[in-house]
């Protein structure tokens, strides 16, 4: 049964975490962050390092993976927002 959470909490992991990647590249290609909130993204952000915290505490291998891929993708979405100039 240990075995089957596992595996949900990694296939829920890439899921949430791919679902990032059409945003992350389309947002590099057009070089253009207008449609994407500032403060959406920052608090989503917050929320996905403490997540990543939670994780960490917790020893929770799929919290630690995705939520740190999720934080990067986020992270670097939020540098997209500041720094292309719409």
């Amino acid at each position: 049964m240990e075995l089957f959470i596992k595996i949900i909490g990694m296939l829920a992991g890439t899921c949430t975490t791919i679902a990032f990647l059409p945003q992350v590249i389309q947002t590099w290609k057009s070089k253009s962050a207008k449609g994407l909130s500032l403060g959406m993204f920052s608090i989503f952000t917050l929320g996905v390092c403490l997540w990543l915290v939670y994780g960490i505490i917790k020893s929770d291998l799929p919290l630690i993976i995705f939520n740190a891929i999720t934080l990067l993708l986020s992270a670097l979405l939020l540098y997209f927002k500041l720094t292309f100039k719409d």
